[in-house]
């Protein structure tokens, strides 16, 4: 499955960083235009002009006139009604946003944040700058209070370089990839090459690298948890439903955690270890907010459990077998809470 994931996630950065090269998506500020799959993207209301305007004089202070317009003329008159051109706008940029947003959310409805998880160029940045900082200090974070021991790995200072010149390479490309978007691929490379970037233009990339800088780190992961907007949508619209696909841990078996250890983790906890986000997969569905569908504890769960030839405790549910599992999370909660009641 990680394998699979890799791969979906190449392809997406991929096109993250070559579709405005390719004018499959980007918007041109200096033409005001939209690109689309290669096409220029228009509202279709070109026909749409102002209602006729008459044309008048101005006098000038050293005395006479001057015609602001051809004598006796005005615009033309459209070929389209106003009733016509708001059709238009709905029907080619309304509508497509709508239809966009319903079927992103929709897939969020079910799946939860799998976006995150499998294509979003951000978080592919961040596994590999996880990855870059495991082997400097042994922690997948800074703000970490304990190092995460992995199989083969053994933190060395040598990888700091390493680590911060790949953040610095990486808040760059974002900055100048973003840039890109709005204004021509070969006017902002080309400037960049020949050193001909505009004021305005340099102070962009100069700003927006070194804030993606800092952010990749040391507060990827806490972006990618509060400040993202698209994985906090997901993540909302997730919890609302009941029937969404959960982690579900099977807690009649907990006591074999205790001896959960994989190759790659070998101090145990491996699902824990695993987790990218810094989460528990066997917690609850409320205390998995942030949660990206990545499989990777899954992943762990199921190497151990193998080794033992026992089912893995840990899986995906989805529909109504979801539903029970988070009925049973609540209710395992409500008898914790009031056990701890008893025990005050």
């Amino acid at each position: 499955m990680q394998r699979r994931r890799l791969f979906f996630q190449l392809g997406f950065f991929a096109l993250f960083l070559l579709a405005p090269a390719l004018n499959l998506l980007r918007f041109d500020l200096n033409e005001t235009q939209l690109w689309f799959l290669g096409q220029r993207w228009s509202l279709g209301i070109d026909e749409f002009w102002s209602p006729p305007v008459r044309d008048f004089v101005s006098h000038s202070p050293q005395g006479g006139h001057r015609s602001l317009g051809r004598p006796g003329a005005s615009f033309a008159h459209g070929e389209i009604t106003a009733n016509q051109a708001a059709i238009q706008i709905f029907v080619r940029a309304f509508l497509p946003a709508i239809a966009l947003i319903v079927a992103f959310l929709a897939v969020a409805w079910r799946y939860g944040r799998l976006y995150c998880g499998w294509l979003c160029p951000h978080f592919t940045l961040v596994e590999t700058l996880n990855s870059a900082l495991q082997r400097a200090c042994g922690k997948l974070s800074f703000w970490d209070t304990h190092t995460t021991r992995r199989a083969g790995v053994t933190p060395s200072a040598r990888w700091w370089p390493v680590f911060f010149t790949l953040c610095i390479v990486f808040g760059f490309l974002w900055a100048i990839t973003l840039l890109s978007y709005l204004l021509p691929p070969t006017e902002i490379w080309g400037g960049l090459l020949s050193g001909t970037l505009t004021p305005n233009q340099t102070r962009f990339l100069v700003a927006g690298s070194t804030v993606f800088t800092l952010e990749f780190a040391f507060a990827r992961h806490l972006f990618c948890r509060f400040g993202c907007a698209v994985g906090l949508f997901q993540s909302l619209v997730w919890m609302a439903n009941p029937k969404g696909m959960v982690v579900a841990f099977d807690r009649d078996h907990a006591r074999d955690c205790r001896t959960c250890t994989t190759a790659n983790f070998p101090q145990g906890s491996a699902c824990d270890n695993g987790c990218p986000m810094r989460l528990h997969p066997r917690n609850i569905k409320r205390m998995m907010f942030s949660c990206v569908q990545c499989g990777q504890c899954l992943d762990s769960c199921e190497e151990t459990r193998g080794a033992q030839q026992r089912e893995p405790l840990l899986e995906w549910k989805v529909g109504a077998d979801a539903v029970r599992e988070t009925l049973r999370q609540r209710r395992e909660e409500s008898e914790a809470a009031a056990m701890l009641e008893r025990n005050v």
